[in-house]
């Protein structure tokens, strides 16, 4: 069927159908109804990017333009790997959100399904428009909406704490992009005249000195969602929110835009050998590598599973932010790989952790000991996904991290391997005695009997995206020859 449809329409529908079941879930009444015209929606929107990826495959295509009133400002979108691997983590893992979600938000006895599912759905459509961007000022668009859309979501249990945590999470991110990002865009066109992501970057001979360094920290800080030291707070603060919340900010959308968005800058906008001839992301190595080892520290800190993951995640998030500062092919490829292989990881991660709560109630990890013997599907998926985020073989973690690794010792920096290597070993301390609590102690608190599986809408999707992490250490090879043509590769 999707072979009748021509490119063009294909890339519209990736945004077109996830707004479909945003209005689907505003007007139809009964639940299950509309449950199910979601998922319907969320398969539609999998398959055209499988589509798009069966016309386009690693190549890039030709440019479709939506308006285009303001010269070098249009609305307009095309396809390339990164943005490509993007919609295809996005809308595939947003099927499995959507099973979890249904189960999560039944099992809790959570209310406002519609508007829940409304704005989960509308956050997917601007992810689209993210990943099919063909210059920043359709991705700026995108990356805001995508804000706005997620802020009911992550203030949807509408406690006190909610708010607040949701007040924190607009004002950083909104913040950040009209007083930095939006800045830097403005500046970026009046130094290039245009906003096109092209292959080799845009500003080459257009800026110099230290304003190239200055320029990409306007960016780096502007990206909030990239989650970068000090403007990390937002996603702690956002855990307030119900756990498939949680799964769509830190592995579907929210975060991955974030650092999509940086790569995309990077490689596109920056270029990676401008910024390697002129050394401007030197410091932003250095914040990257602070980042990733202090968000650990604190992740070891935290008691509540849901914060501990959370800094978790400002950690690996600067993965690619430093994969981007290397100014390498691998880091740059390395940075691009982890954005799949995080987000399988983490997903599976944060439903294990939705999973125990629905089934117990149980939110610190101090509670959870002995659990595991009696959640052994879930506990066993978590065993998984802290495997792979740690980058132990054979899940696929290990290859992006890999990848990190080479591309430092490219540049010769020993010390960022070393910060990569000392990072897998802090993963293993905060997250591993999560199962060894679970598994192999006993307690009174847990005792064998009441306590099982929660339903199978919630337990079955961290299985099957445990089984993802296996399965992305195979096709490591064929993601990393998919992305090469960002760096000018065959």
């Amino acid at each position: 069927m999707w072979g009748l449809v021509d490119l063009e329409m294909l890339i519209l529908l990736t945004m077109a159908i996830p707004t479909l079941a945003t209005v689907g879930n505003m007007v139809i009444k009964h639940e299950d109804y509309r449950d199910t015209f979601t998922f319907a929606c969320a398969a539609a929107t999998f398959l055209a990017v499988l589509a798009i990826l069966a016309k386009v495959g690693n190549g890039s295509s030709e440019t479709l333009t939506l308006f285009d009133d303001l010269p070098g400002l249009a609305i307009a979108f095309n396809v390339e790997p990164l943005g490509l691997l993007f919609a295809i983590v996005a809308s595939g893992l947003w099927i499995l959100t959507h099973i979890y979600a249904i189960g999560y938000m039944r099992g809790n006895s959570e209310k406002h399904h519609a508007r829940f599912f409304a704005c989960f759905s509308f956050a997917i459509a601007a992810v689209m428009g993210i990943a099919f961007a063909a210059n920043l000022f359709t991705l700026f668009v995108f990356y805001e909406l995508l804000t706005l859309s997620t802020y009911p979501l992550v203030a949807h249990k509408g406690t006190d704490e909610a708010k607040q945590g949701a007040r924190v999470y607009l004002g950083i991110l909104i913040g950040t992009s009209i007083a930095l990002f939006l800045f830097a865009v403005i500046w970026t066109y009046d130094i290039a005249g245009h906003l096109d992501f092209t292959p080799g970057g845009i500003l080459k001979g257009k800026i110099e000195g230290p304003m190239v360094a200055i320029l990409l920290a306007l960016f780096a800080f502007g990206i909030g969602k990239a989650a970068l030291m000090p403007f990390h707070r937002w996603l702690p603060s956002a855990m307030v929110a119900p756990t498939p919340v949680s799964a769509l900010l830190h592995a579907v959308a929210v975060v991955k835009a974030g650092v999509f968005t940086m790569l995309k800058v990077g490689v596109y906008i920056f270029g990676i050998d401008f910024l390697a001839e002129t050394g401007a992301s030197e410091w932003l190595m250095w914040l990257a590598a602070f980042s990733i080892i202090a968000a650990s520290v604190v992740a070891m800190t935290k008691d509540n599973l849901k914060a501990r993951l959370a800094y978790s995640t400002v950690s690996q998030l600067s993965y690619i932010t430093l994969g981007m500062a290397l100014a390498t092919s691998m880091g740059a490829i390395g940075g691009g790989m982890h954005i799949a292989m995080h987000a399988m990881g983490k997903i599976t991660l944060f439903m294990c952790a939705g999973s125990i709560y629905v089934a117990t109630h149980k939110t610190n990890i101090s509670q959870m000991t002995g659990l595991g013997r009696l959640m052994p599907i879930t506990f066993g998926a978590f065993l998984i996904g802290a495997l792979s985020i740690i980058g132990l073989p054979p899940l696929g973690g290990s290859w992006s991290k890999w990848l990190l690794i080479i591309g430092s010792a490219e540049t010769g920096h020993v010390i960022m391997i070393a910060v990569l290597m000392v990072s897998s070993l802090l993963n293993v301390a905060y997250l591993l005695p999560i199962v060894a609590k679970g598994f192999f102690l006993s307690s009174e608190d847990n005792p064998p009997g009441p306590i099982q599986e929660a339903g199978l809408f919630v337990w079955l999707p961290p299985a099957i995206t445990a089984f993802g992490c296996l399965v992305l250490f195979f096709i490591a090879g064929d993601i990393q020859a998919f992305l090469m043509p960002i760096v000018g590769g065959p």
